[in-house]
């Protein structure tokens, strides 16, 4: 069982959302709209899958990290290890 069980269908119907919003881009491209109005889809896209982002990350540390926590501290540490490096991927992308 993963941290987003729970929310696993929000989660699902957000990325459709996103996908969506990524194929009009892709179309707006295509129909060679203005430069500006192009980049504040893009905008609107990267702020809402940073929302996702943020979602699971809140979901793992609540679930997956506090559970290996619990059954064994050195499980515990390794699982805060991986949760800091994915935020640390997050933050630089």
């Amino acid at each position: 069982m993963h941290g987003y069980d729970s929310s696993k269908d929000d989660y699902l119907k957000r990325l459709r959302r996103i996908e969506g919003q990524v194929r009009g881009i892709a179309r707006m491209v295509d129909e060679d709209v203005y430069c500006i109005d192009v980049l504040t889809q893009i905008a609107a896209v990267t702020k809402a899958l940073q929302a996702v982002s943020i979602g699971l990350v809140e979901d793992h540390l609540g679930h997956c990290v506090v559970d290996a926590a619990r059954r064994d501290p050195e499980e515990g540490a390794a699982k805060v290890r991986e949760a800091s490096d994915a935020i640390a991927r997050l933050v630089r992308s």
